[in-house]
């Protein structure tokens, strides 16, 4: 029995943001394989008045403006309410945000077991406080720096997330032996780099393809693969191993 499409929806004042990513590439082929399923809503549909704001000053003063909780409230209920009727589990609530938790792998992996994840793109000085511990379930942040909005954050969740369920990359291979992906080494679970990679031709800017790659032997060509993944590691994450 074919499984049901996991379920993202993107809550955004930039709706067209999504139009182009979400029409290319392997997002574009999982949506069609019915492996997921992509709903993008636009939060000023449900502004206030008949400039339909979004926005206000802080309370207490300071620079920029908060997106208000009233209208986010709004965007989220309709989205739930029109949903439920067609899907029986929760929605995971995840607002993209620069003080959320970082994105790693271990959570991307958590987020493909959802059956349904909405995003919302925070913007401006960020989103008032009361709205966070009322609605949303956990915050994301993609990096230690600023955006000028979720939007791209949104992007690379949903990226990162989609790839890892099943089918989407056609190989299951593509994402146990990759980098972040753990590796046992001499009875302990290390994440490490992926290999160094080579393709044709054998011989570019007069450098060689390693002859290991070339001798067919698949015992040797793995140890020198995980030899090189941990040299990788050791030299540009040694991060990495200290978490390992």
């Amino acid at each position: 029995m074919p499984k049901d499409p996991v379920l993202f929806d993107i809550l955004t004042l930039f709706p067209n943001f999504f139009s182009c990513p979400l029409s290319t590439s392997l997002t574009n082929k999982g949506i069609h394989a019915n492996l997921i399923k992509v709903g993008v809503h636009d939060i000023r549909d449900f502004g206030s008045g008949k400039h339909r704001q979004v926005d206000d000053r802080p309370f207490g003063g300071g620079p920029g403006m908060v997106l208000k909780p009233d209208v986010l409230a709004k965007s989220l209920k309709n989205l739930v309410d029109k949903r439920s009727k067609l899907v029986k589990s929760k929605p995971h609530v995840v607002l993209l945000d620069a003080a959320g938790s970082l994105l790693k792998q271990e959570k991307a992996q958590s987020l493909a077991k959802k059956s349904w994840v909405i995003l919302i793109c925070g913007h401006y000085e960020g989103v008032d406080e009361r709205f966070k511990n009322a609605f949303v379930d956990e915050e994301i942040s993609i990096g230690d720096y600023i955006l000028t909005g979720g939007e791209p954050a949104a992007l690379v969740v949903l990226d990162s997330v989609s790839r890892l369920i099943p089918g989407f990359l056609g190989k299951k291979e593509s994402v146990t032996s990759e980098s972040f992906a753990k590796v046992r080494v001499e009875n302990k679970e290390l994440k490490l780099l992926d290999y160094p990679v080579y393709t044709r031709p054998d011989i570019f800017a007069g450098r060689k393809v390693p002859e290991v790659l070339l001798s067919g032997n698949h015992q040797k060509i793995g140890k020198w693969r995980l030899e090189k993944s941990l040299e990788k590691t050791k030299k540009k994450r040694p991060d990495l191993l200290r978490e390992g």
